[in-house]
């Protein structure tokens, strides 16, 4: 059962371009118009999926999860789950239609760990039927139709973990860089968590605004969001910039075989490869699309902005993607690891 946004990959010379362009140029276009994990350990121990974490908590006219409530700073409405599941179209775009990294052999129990709206812990199952699949999120957001050996569970990763150690194959953790608090910490537990030989793989938007051509002025509007938002996340003790830590903290819980792969992700369809300029079209939209449900809490609880200021100063920002003149992209980092043979 694919998923609803999942496009076809990309073409075969298209996707060389883009799984091997992280050290490379990207060449501009010529035109600057438009163009419950049903196992006894866990049932028994999880919270349930009742009214009580389906409850919800409303602010600026966004919805966020109640569970944990403030773990995370960011929407879970409609808006948002489409928001999410328009990354992950982007992020199948930008990889050839790879799901992952790490060189997987049968694996047979998985963990999609901030599953969101389960997209990928749904992909995956259909690509590894014999696979238990395992997602959890603080919210229940998943759909119910989903492929036999794919289970959805409501809970805090940053928590004392419920699982039984030595029991993944597979550890997977996508687009978590803005609420973990903690990542030295989750990585320990996935080693315990994970079967020998078993893999962990971390994929993670780096958000630092970059060009090849230098094409960024200085007093770029959404270059200055960005700023922003790292130092509002820093007062919740999130470190925005942590995906470039991430090879070094699997090196030092004791993973073995660390490989990092860096992509960049343009922003907006400047990119002459057909490929890139998709991957473009989505990152900026992915962009666009989150400014305000990524500004609000962040803004107004951890720079104590108002709300009024946040949202003019958002009208800057969103003007600032009709600049074809910038050529701006940002970084994708996928970092993988696996647990030793012989255990630790």
């Amino acid at each position: 059962m694919p998923s609803p946004v999942a496009q076809s990959p990309p073409k075969a010379e298209e996707a060389e371009v883009v799984t091997h362009q992280a050290e490379t140029t990207i060449e501009v276009g010529g035109s600057e118009s438009d163009t419950g994990y049903e196992s006894e350990w866990a049932s028994s121990v999880s919270t349930s999926v009742s009214s009580s974490v389906r409850d919800y908590t409303f602010e600026n006219g966004r919805r966020y999860h109640k569970y944990s409530e403030g773990r995370y700073l960011f929407p879970n409405d409609e808006s948002e789950q489409e928001r999410e599941d328009m990354k992950h179209a982007m992020v199948l775009n930008l990889c050839g239609g790879r799901l992952h990294y790490a060189p997987l052999d049968n694996p047979q129990s998985v963990l999609d760990i901030g599953t969101g709206t389960g997209i990928w812990a749904i992909d995956f199952g259909d690509e590894y039927p014999s696979a238990s699949v395992l997602g959890v999120d603080l919210s229940p957001i998943q759909p119910s139709w989903v492929p036999p050996n794919v289970k959805f569970m409501v809970d805090d990763a940053e928590s004392p973990w419920i699982y039984p150690t030595n029991n993944f194959d597979f550890i997977h953790l996508r687009h978590l860089a803005s609420s973990l608090k903690d990542t030295p910490a989750l990585v320990n537990k996935a080693m315990a968590n994970l079967k020998p030989g078993g893999w962990i793989e971390m994929q993670e938007l780096y958000f630092v605004l970059s060009s090849d051509d230098d094409s960024i002025p200085e007093t770029h509007a959404f270059s200055m969001w960005l700023t922003f938002v790292r130092q509002g996340l820093e007062t919740f003790g999130v470190d925005l910039l942590s995906p470039a830590k991430t090879q070094d903290r699997l090196k030092d819980a004791g993973f073995e075989n660390v490989t990092e792969r860096i992509f960049k992700v343009p922003i907006g369809t400047w990119p002459k490869n057909q490929t890139l300029a998709k991957v473009g079209l989505y990152g900026q939209a992915m962009c666009v699309d989150g400014l305000q449900g990524n500004s609000m809490k962040t803004f107004t609880k951890g720079l104590g902005w108002t709300a009024e200021e946040v949202e003019v100063f958002l009208v800057g920002v969103r003007d600032s993607f009709k600049d074809r003149k910038v050529h701006s992209y940002l970084t994708f980092r996928v970092c993988y690891g696996q647990k030793p043979v012989g255990g630790v």
